[in-house]
């Protein structure tokens, strides 16, 4: 049975359907990852996995409990880091994190997560006085301290800089192979792509696609990009006819193909032939940016007011 199982699940603020029927499952010991626009509905979607609102239609089960009917017993059993916290501004880091053990029968020890997660020099600094780096850093460990079986993550690494998110990414991806189960939300592409074994793209409150990161690259209309400057000009016809080709554009004198790799074995071709020179030749692979863009459609601003904080 799948650790998460959500099944239809809708929620609709002041007449307005923020989640509209979404489904997916989540299997013990993965990473599932939620990337979409925002005000998609992601955020709603997860505080529902936590229990944190009620669906208004549908259903959640976290090990096969439901997290509003079951909170008690779905807290012991779940972490959450939410995309907005809040402690009191006088509590120290020691202090909030021996107060959180406190709240579960087997906590983990939280000393290893101060040391993973660079907390160690700060144990004695009040919250207030954390920087927002800081602060995150603290929300990951206070979610891991109860040695959950599944965690929810929201806009995990958002405010690290490069070195303390690609720590913590090594760091999640160690709490998976302890067999903890992942729910992410993100909006950075880099950190799905390098850590999820599968992601739901959710569009308008909807699930536009799930698949493994690979597998939604590969939906792009071009899995690869080349980019040149010719050394004369060339027709944009013949560049259209080359195999494969589904897009020609051109920014000053530079040309951008997006296609395959046949297309770029046809392109050195096309040069030879013509003896032009590719200045600056470049040619790279589509990422899951590429995917997410093809996936969604650009966000708008909202035009009512929302108690959904993934609005703001």
């Amino acid at each position: 049975m799948p650790v998460i199982e959500v099944n239809g699940l809708t929620k609709t603020y002041g007449g307005r359907t923020v989640v509209d029927g979404v489904s997916f499952t989540v299997e013990e010991g993965e990473i599932f990852g939620i990337l979409g626009p925002n005000g998609a509905g992601k955020t709603t979607t997860v505080e529902c996995v936590e229990g944190l609102r009620s669906p208004d239609a549908g259903t959640v089960r976290v090990a096969g409990l439901d997290p509003v009917a079951d909170h008690d017993r779905v807290t012991l059993l779940l972490g959450a880091q939410l995309q907005e916290s809040e402690l009191q501004a006088k509590i120290t880091v020691r202090e909030a994190l021996e107060l959180y053990s406190a709240f579960h029968p087997r906590p983990a020890d939280w000393r290893p997560l101060a040391e993973r997660l660079g907390l160690v020099e700060r144990l004695d600094t009040r919250f207030a006085k954390l920087s927002g780096g800081q602060k995150q850093r603290l929300f990951i460990a206070l979610a891991l301290v109860g040695d959950p079986r599944v965690v929810v993550l929201d806009e995990l690494t958002t405010g690290l800089d490069p070195r303390a998110r690609r720590d913590t990414w090594r760091l999640i991806e160690d709490v998976r192979d302890s067999g903890v189960t992942v729910l992410l939300v993100t909006h950075f592409m880099e950190e799905a792509q390098r850590l999820c074994d599968r992601v739901a793209v959710i569009d308008k409150g909807r699930v536009a696609a799930l698949d493994t990161p690979a597998g939604l690259i590969g939906r792009t209309a071009a899995s690869t990009i080349v980019s040149f400057t010719p050394s004369r000009p060339l027709d944009e016809h013949e560049l259209a006819a080359l195999p494969d080709v589904n897009s020609v554009t051109r920014k000053g004198d530079r040309v951008h193909l997006g296609g395959s790799d046949e297309t770029v074995n046809a392109l050195l071709s096309l040069l030879a032939r013509h003896r032009v020179t590719a200045g600056q030749l470049r040619v790279t692979d589509a990422t899951l940016d590429d995917a997410f863009l093809d996936l969604t459609t650009p966000a708008t601003a909202p035009t009512t007011a929302t108690t959904d904080r993934e609005e703001a």
